[in-house]
């Protein structure tokens, strides 16, 4: 019996290892693409401050493209999820380009915007032509388009180990899909060499000097600093979501949605008299490392970002995550006697677990960007602040699995979104 059941995993694993290789080739090197075109936007809009003023009319044109071509493709990486709980019509291809398109604009005129939702996009929209091209079952499918989803995120970042758990760990809160590990974890391996190896990508290094011993007393103070990662993470998702709320109520032609967010940020950016908010904001995240932020900082960057993404610029969430954890972290050390890089770094990765329900994946990405020494103060951080950012996420077709906590289970089965539609329908009947 045990031999028959060798045998028959022969065929799965070679199978899997074809889909992998293509998926993993295919993703990486668009993430690299994607990576040399975004690099380009940065330093041409830094180059160019002036390109900002044309912010308003670039959302317009990023909106007017997808109202009239992109409907069906519009949900972004909350369809991806959608079709992976109830797979209905493969993902169309211009998901990729549109998307790409899309996020280099938001980034070449000044937008608040990340880069892993794009990845994910253009990753697993690749990847579901292969469900077309093979015929391959519904099974088969929801395996190729958590393989894409790993392979995007593990390439953009350099952290393969934590896009591998990602993919696993995002669709489903409190669950992990453990039948596509296998593709999971190969494609995103392969997927970061492609990246790396073959196209030359370098990714941003942090470092972590001081690491204190993982007493007791240390561990609480990561505990106290992951309840106020975990309520901005929270924060993070609502503020998305109140820009958006307000914006269809106030405007009844979506495509003026980015106009106007983009006429939003160039008021504030030209009022605060600096581009620090703009972007990427890596330069902002390193010096959080080493330098003590100010309160603000954080608080900022989150409202450029809310911003940008509820008036429907395209771009991921998750570096803007860093930038606002990095900064809130920094902040912090003067308040919680930790290092100063130790609480940056732990709030790097913590926000983003809270924000997107996914606490293994963000420990794993500490300890793949940090190393070992730092993985009690990350785990105890990401593991607080995912319980304390509540039923929110910046993935609002998330179902909830099993309920952080036993005030929760009544959420069970549910998505996100609906979770907290009933939230607000039960506060407005108190």
């Amino acid at each position: 019996m045990k031999k028959k059941i060798q045998l028959v995993l022969i065929p799965y694993i070679v199978k899997w290892f074809f889909f992998s290789a293509i998926i993993g080739i295919l993703s990486g090197s668009t993430s690299a693409i994607f990576l040399i075109f975004l690099d380009w936007a940065t330093s041409t809009r830094e180059a160019n401050p002036i390109l900002i003023l044309f912010l308003p009319l670039a959302g317009l044109a990023i909106s007017l493209l997808y109202h009239y071509y992109g409907k069906d493709v519009s949900g972004g990486n909350n369809l991806i999820l959608a079709e992976i709980h109830d797979p209905k019509k493969i993902i169309k291809l211009r998901m990729a380009p549109l998307v790409f398109l899309g996020t280099i604009t938001t980034h070449l005129f000044g937008g608040s915007a990340g880069r892993e939702g794009s990845a994910i996009q253009m990753a697993a929209s690749i990847a579901d032509q292969l469900t077309k091209i093979f015929s391959l079952n519904k099974f088969d499918r929801k395996l190729l388009l958590i393989s894409g989803m790993a392979a995007g995120f593990g390439s953009v970042f350099g952290t393969p180990l934590a896009g591998a758990i990602f993919g696993l760990e995002v669709f489903i809160v409190g669950k992990m899909t453990y039948e596509a590990l296998f593709p999971a974890f190969l494609t995103a391996i392969i997927a970061n060499h492609v990246t790396i190896d073959w196209w030359g990508i370098h990714h941003s290094v942090y470092k972590i000097p001081l690491v204190p011993e993982a007493t007791i007393t240390n561990l609480l103070y990561a505990s106290i600093a992951g309840i106020f990662f975990g309520l901005a993470g929270a924060s993070f998702s609502f503020s998305v979501e109140k820009v958006k709320n307000f914006l269809v109520k106030k405007i009844s032609f979506p495509p003026f949605y980015s106009f106007f967010g983009g006429l939003m940020i160039v008021i504030l950016t030209f009022s605060l008299g600096t581009f620090r908010y703009n972007g990427l904001g890596l330069e902002t995240i390193e010096q959080s490392f080493y330098t003590p932020m100010n309160w603000y900082v954080f608080l900022l960057k989150l409202l450029f970002t809310a911003i940008t993404l509820g008036s429907g610029f395209k771009g991921g969430e998750v570096t803007s995550l860093f930038f606002i954890g990095a900064t809130l972290g920094s902040f912090l050390s003067v308040l919680i006697p930790l290092p100063l890089a130790l609480m940056a770094g732990m709030g790097f990765v913590a926000i983003f677990g809270a924000a997107s329900n996914t606490p293994i994946a963000c420990i794993i990405m500490g300890i793949e960007l940090f190393g070992v020494d730092v993985q009690l103060y990350i785990a105890v951080a990401c593991i607080t602040a995912y319980l304390f950012s509540g039923h929110r996420s910046i993935y609002s077709s998330q179902i909830i699995g099993i309920s952080k906590h036993s005030d929760y289970e009544s959420s069970e089965g549910k998505t996100i979104k609906d979770s907290s539609d009933d939230d607000f329908s039960d506060k407005d009947k108190k």
